[in-house]
């Protein structure tokens, strides 16, 4: 982590592209501007998979959320880099399970702030917090969290489609491991990323973001780059994947079909 924590604006900046309403863009939203919706298009030329890649990264969010709720338990959820709200929230998925459920949504983008905390209004379990992801101690120390998680239960820590946004200067692998160190043993971690095993592919798409964002963007990685994140915990089946291939609800579901680079990732236990 760098040793100083970007201070968080509050004013949107529609001259630059935002990674969160790129991909509310892509997910069909309405909470992007004409540079981001110009930015993807740029970016789409190249990788056409994009917005199917995005639709089912959702999709992996969702299900995740479900089977942790449902088959393990957890009520507790901190998801890192949340982005812009849309259909299924976290907080809807956990809730449809137990209302009891509790989840504090984390982004640095002014804008989610704002549309987050108008959706959030009348949700005692549920708060948005306009911060770094990489500030682990102020995330932690927040009033949001102290008053919505407890961490002597456990949390499920989410990092979905964010650590390719955060460079390796600022080691992306030891804040998995700083928040994992938060949790107590049955916390679990989701964790996916862009990916891909093609070298043009990889440096077309990191140096486009890091230039259409101004620098905040990390990289795409290869797969075993995001496995080195998750030293030390159990990797729970089907492993790391694909992730339109973990857990789909249907033989029929959606795929990713084509290969330029994928999201890849999957859910860790801490034993």
């Amino acid at each position: 982590m760098s040793q100083q924590t970007p201070p968080q604006s509050s004013v949107v900046d529609v001259s630059i592209p935002s990674v969160a309403r790129m991909y509310d863009y892509y997910l069909g939203g309405k909470d992007n501007y004409a540079v981001d919706r110009a930015a993807c298009d740029e970016l789409s030329k190249v990788v056409p998979s994009t917005q199917v890649l995005a639709l089912n990264n959702r999709r992996f969010l969702q299900r995740v959320v479900r089977w942790l709720a449902q088959e393990h338990g957890i009520r507790q959820f901190i998801d890192h880099g949340s982005g812009l709200p849309t259909q299924d929230n976290v907080h809807q998925v956990a809730q449809a399970v137990d209302p009891a459920s509790r989840v504090v949504y984390i982004d640095n983008d002014p804008i989610v702030l704002a549309h987050g905390r108008a959706l959030l209004e009348e949700n005692a379990n549920t708060a948005v917090i306009q911060a770094d992801m990489r500030d682990t101690d102020g995330i932690f120390g927040s009033p949001e969290v102290k008053r919505l998680i407890d961490l002597d239960q456990p949390v499920a820590a989410l990092f979905v489609s964010v650590l390719h946004c955060i460079p390796d200067s600022d080691d992306p692998g030891g804040l998995v491991a700083r928040v994992a160190e938060r949790l107590v043993p049955g916390s679990f971690l989701v964790v996916c990323q862009l990916v891909s095993e093609d070298p043009a592919t990889r440096d077309f798409v990191t140096n486009f973001m890091a230039e259409s964002t101004h620098g905040q963007w990390g990289r795409v990685r290869q797969a075993h780059e995001l496995a080195a994140f998750l030293d030390g915990l159990e990797i729970q089946e089907p492993g790391l994947v694909e992730v339109s291939t973990w857990k789909p609800d249907a033989e029929l579901g959606p795929r990713q079909l084509t290969k330029e680079w994928i999201e890849f990732g999957g859910v860790a236990r801490k034993a």
